[in-house]
């Protein structure tokens, strides 16, 4: 009688779990579709134009989502360049090189500022850091890149204080308690005696990082990136505070911008017919592009486990 009533819960068990799976799916897909037919009008009305379109006009009906894809985009990238590099240094120094009693209070504090709200980003954002960048930062930027190639073009314009950069940086201190926080974790299991082996070579602090713990948590470590990119794509609150949220293409990343995010914030509510049908389909781009990145993300981790083991 134990043995029928085991086996019975065994297969309730599996078939249970199994359903919570497959809801996942069921999830993403009810998503996606309530997002297709929401948006079936401007789908209809502009076609496949409406990704390279930069007209946002509610007076004249015209919609094109190029400007809030490519706010997202930019604003997204600068805060990786920034939180990346950032984050590794702090789970770096938290795994190898911090004191042990100081090793707790830090990881608690960058763990309590990923439970700051976004909004309150926002408003620091606004109320303190755009003064600050806006009267010293960014003319100082501008005037040190003037005349230089290029990059005299990407700093340049009048000092706003709001606008891509000052959105990627607002998204950069955001995603940083996330990015970092899985690094220290990752690393924190790598086996000590790798890392002792590497050491007793001769090996310094950063080539046991760079080729010992970097291989064996890169798995771990694209995770923790792309959660932090899922992060910025998506962030609301925080972005349309400081982007600017002028439907116009930026000229250089000091200019104001919009983003998907940011957009449907300041115009579903008051939004009706095509517009509110455009806002749902930039939504469904969003949804789209976070997908695309997931995807990458995973190909790039095949691609990670096919090579290793091979010689350079």
């Amino acid at each position: 009688m134990k043995k029928q009533q085991s086996a019975l819960m065994d297969v309730l068990f599996k078939n249970m779990t199994r359903t919570f799976a497959f809801l996942v799916f069921v999830l993403l897909a009810a998503i996606m579709g309530s997002l297709i037919y929401g948006s079936r009008e401007s789908i209809a009305e502009f076609g496949i134009s409406f990704l390279w379109t930069n007209d946002w006009n509610p007076v004249t009906h015209s919609y094109g989502a190029l400007v809030p894809i490519v706010g997202t985009l930019l604003s997204s990238l600068i805060a990786l360049v920034i939180a990346v590099p950032v984050s590794f240094g702090i789970a770096m120094f938290l795994t190898e090189l911090s004191p042990t009693w100081l090793r707790r209070p830090l990881g608690t504090a960058i763990e309590m500022l990923a439970a700051i709200p976004s909004i309150i980003y926002g408003m620091w954002g606004l109320f303190v850091f755009v003064p600050l960048f806006q009267q010293y930062v960014q003319p100082g930027l501008i005037a040190l890149f003037s005349g230089v190639p290029v990059l005299s073009q990407v700093f340049s314009g009048p000092p706003f204080g709001i606008g891509i950069f000052t959105a990627g940086l607002i998204l950069s201190i955001m995603i940083i308690p996330f990015i970092a926080a899985v690094m220290r974790d990752v690393f924190e299991i790598v086996p000590p005696l790798l890392k002792e082996s590497a050491y007793g070579l001769g090996g310094t602090t950063w080539e046991v990082v760079w080729k010992v713990v970097l291989p064996y948590t890169k798995h771990g470590v694209i995770g923790g990136i792309m959660l932090g990119l899922g992060r910025a794509l998506g962030e609301t609150m925080a972005v349309t505070f400081v982007i600017g949220n002028a439907f116009n293409l930026p000229s250089s990343i000091f200019s104001p911008s919009n983003s998907i995010a940011s957009a449907l914030a300041n115009e579903f509510n008051e939004a009706g017919g095509m517009q509110k049908s455009a806002l749902l389909e930039l939504g469904l781009i969003l949804f789209l592009i976070t997908t695309v990145v997931l995807a990458f993300s995973k190909v790039l981790l095949l691609r990670l486990s096919k090579n290793e083991g091979t010689s350079r």
